[in-house]
């Protein structure tokens, strides 16, 4: 699947999400791995994770607004409304 497929159908990497969204790849990554985003699916040759851009843009927006307020992983995990 190429970068024009991928952008038509609202999926990027890991990069593309982290370049958007003003947080390091190592940030989406963990957020990934503790449960606060969704992976999308993954594509060929590298397995590259993609994510559905309007979905995981908004959650890291809302993660980080609750992270502004000082609140925890665990407080996110229970605050941030999954579609």
């Amino acid at each position: 699947m190429g970068k024009k497929e991928r952008e038509q159908l609202g999926l990027l990497t890991i990069a593309e999400i982290a370049r958007e969204s003003g947080v390091a790849k190592s940030t989406v990554r963990y957020y990934t791995e503790v449960g606060l985003l969704d992976v999308a699916g993954t594509f060929s040759p590298k397995n590259y994770r993609l994510y559905n851009r309007e979905e995981v843009i908004a959650r890291i927006q809302q993660i980080r607004k609750i992270q502004l307020q000082n609140r925890t992983l665990s407080d996110i995990r229970g605050e941030v409304r999954f579609a």
